[in-house]
């Protein structure tokens, strides 16, 4: 088990965690926590599994919020080739209804063509090494466009989410989920670079970011903890932190320099996935805030930190707009 939604109603923490099988397929499951860590419930079987064809080999790594009385779940759908993002709504946080896939069906060599005459960094358009090594490479590949993460209320009467095309974090904003059409998304592509919040600045983020845990309002912005993967022998997966401007998230206030924490405990260095911390849902319980995470891609954990001080610590590393 790894990488777990997260969301808290009342004193209880819900845990949507993703859970691997035999020939790597994955399926979410559920428990719930008294308090910030305690497990008082466990399902035996999947809360959400594979249905459809987009998502036959898997549904991987969920986020979850709740905007008015919905909850909206995104998770990665994975049909053995491509991994896309998706979304599940439901009103009580048992039943879930798929939506399908909500992100761009777009080629990677059609993002390419588009990415190449873009203003934007050239790892966008020169990862035909990743596209490419474990496929075959007469298929139509899909690109790959991952941890879509709502922000947790509407914003001047839009639905915001974030999502990840590689090596970047791109945002979104839409009146309703219907106007993301296939003409939506060509406006998109055509002024890309004025739709990517941030691309890796820092060593410890240097080959890529993406998104963690769903933003936290406060009157001084929206925190948001992601993840950066430096490639040191093989990836480095680090927790890091930023702060977006309230009413407009596309603005960048501020990027801590350093990590918010990283491997390094045994856990967390050795698994299926070697030295990685994947934060990926946060609970607040006073001014403790606890950060749930994939360690290693096999278990999940809960770190903490003092919310007064990550956000005095964010505010100190503002940027003039």
């Amino acid at each position: 088990m790894l990488n777990p939604a997260i969301i808290r109603e009342g004193d209880s923490v819900h845990i949507f965690y993703r859970a691997v099988q035999e020939g790597n397929y994955s399926s979410i499951g559920y428990c719930k926590l008294d308090g910030p860590l305690t497990v008082v419930e466990r399902w035996d079987k999947p809360i959400i599994a594979p249905e459809f064809d987009y998502e036959s080999q898997g549904v991987e790594d969920a986020r979850i919020v709740k905007i008015d009385d919905l909850y909206y779940m995104t998770y990665t759908a994975y049909d053995g080739i491509n991994a896309r993002g998706a979304l599940a709504i439901s009103k009580d946080l048992i039943h879930f209804k798929k939506k399908g896939i909500i992100v761009p069906h777009i080629s990677y060599s059609e993002f390419v063509l588009l990415a190449e005459s873009a203003k934007v960094d050239k790892n966008y358009y020169q990862n035909h090494k990743f596209y490419y090594k474990h496929s075959d490479p007469h298929k139509k590949i899909i690109l790959w466009d991952k941890n879509v993460i709502f922000f947790p209320r509407r914003i001047n009467g839009n639905l915001v989410f974030l999502h990840r095309i590689r090596p970047g974090i791109q945002i979104v904003s839409v009146k309703e989920l219907n106007d993301l059409t296939e003409k939506f998304w060509e406006d998109y592509f055509n002024n890309f670079s004025q739709k990517i919040l941030f691309d890796p600045v820092f060593e410890h983020e240097s080959s890529y970011v993406g998104g963690g845990c769903p933003p936290i309002e406060t009157p001084q912005g929206w925190i948001f903890i992601y993840h950066g993967v430096e490639d040191n022998n093989g990836p480095v997966y680090r927790a890091c932190a930023a702060l977006l401007d309230l009413n407009d998230p596309s603005k960048v206030l501020a990027r801590l320099p350093y990590p918010l924490f990283y491997p390094e405990y045994e856990w967390e260095l050795y698994g299926d996935v070697n030295n990685v911390v994947f934060p990926t849902g946060t609970a607040l319980f006073g001014d403790t805030l606890f950060i749930y995470y994939g360690a290693a891609d096999k278990y999940v954990a809960c770190a903490s930190v003092n919310f007064t001080e990550l956000l005095t610590e964010l505010l100190s590393y503002t940027t003039k707009q």
